[in-house]
């Protein structure tokens, strides 16, 4: 096994925008899912792009997406076909860790583009983050999102920041009819990073075990009540791996609202003196809000806002 070097040059190197008319591939990294080939390839049609599926998309190996080395090759082919100009995870699930030993992290470098997912995806935003060093997008899956027909801004969040019309300066949009919560009150810049909650614990002592250090931390979770929740969190604090963070960014956690996942979040980040912004909608949520991942960005709780520092695509 030959793992490339942590890579610690941040902000992560932006990657090329998508361009109009371009064309999206779609992977199966994880779990198994029925894709309705038509509608999807309609789906985008009418956007614009045309639509590349990947082989291990129509596998199923139990409750994988096929095998490991099926998922491995589309995940690489996908990368390396030039004429793919972003990649987008057909569904969550179960089985990204397991690839994490075996990926060419200098093959996903060299070919850096979009790429984008949630939930099960998080260990693979996590391992290009440390190995590739490109920003990727915490954003809306194919069966589950896109077609899924998610309220707005699901996808005009997604393509603005894919098609480049997101850039230094901007704040983030989040719809204003879920409101945000101030945590904890203060002003902060790092590297947003982070993902599904359950992932980060999973991933601890791994090839995707998250660097927070300087980091503005993003968590979402599903299924998960609050003492898990708590345990988790806890799990993070005593690995050490909050000591470093900057903000905080709470995306939801299906199932718990804010008001009662507000305290836990005071007592774990208030000691460290870190603003907390909670309710972000992304995640395992309708609407699901497309966020930049490695992306150099300016969290301000009290605002209640969430500022890009840095471009996301070659110019």
């Amino acid at each position: 096994m030959t793992v490339r070097p942590t890579h610690t040059l941040f902000p992560h190197k932006p990657v090329p925008a998508l361009p109009s008319e371009g064309l999206i591939g779609v992977i199966a990294p994880a779990g198994p899912g029925a894709l309705d080939t038509d509608k999807a390839v309609q789906w985008m049609r009418a956007r614009g792009y045309g639509l590349k599926v990947f082989p291990g998309v129509y596998e199923k190996d139990g409750y994988l997406a096929g095998s490991d080395d099926v998922r491995l090759n589309d995940l690489h082919a996908a990368f390396a076909d030039p004429e793919v100009d972003a990649i987008i995870c057909l569904r969550g699930g179960y089985g990204t860790p397991r690839l994490l030993d075996r990926i060419d992290y200098d093959l996903l470098s060299r070919n850096a583009k979009p790429f984008v997912g949630y939930s099960d995806i998080t260990a693979l935003h996590l391992a290009i983050s440390r190995y590739a060093g490109f920003v990727t997008f915490h954003g809306p899956l194919l069966n589950a999102d896109l077609l899924g027909g998610k309220l707005e801004p699901t996808v005009s969040s997604l393509l603005r920041q894919l098609r480049g019309e997101v850039g230094q300066g901007d704040a983030l949009v989040h719809p204003h009819a879920y409101p945000l919560t101030t945590a904890l009150p203060g002003v902060a810049s790092g590297r947003l990073l982070g993902g599904n909650l359950s992932m980060l614990g999973a991933t601890l002592s791994t090839l995707g075990e998250i660097d927070t250090d300087g980091a503005i931390l993003f968590i979402e979770d599903v299924n998960e009540p609050l003492f898990r929740v708590d345990r988790l969190l806890t799990q993070l604090r005593l690995a050490g791996k909050l000591a470093g963070v900057k903000g905080v960014l709470v995306g939801d956690f299906a199932g718990i609202t804010v008001a009662a996942l507000t305290p836990l979040l005071q007592d774990i980040f208030g000691p460290l003196g870190v603003p907390v912004l909670a309710g972000w909608r992304s995640g395992h949520c309708d609407p699901n809000v497309c966020l930049p991942l490695g992306a150099e960005v300016v969290l301000d709780s009290g605002e209640m806002r969430l500022v890009l520092q840095q471009d996301l695509f070659k110019a």
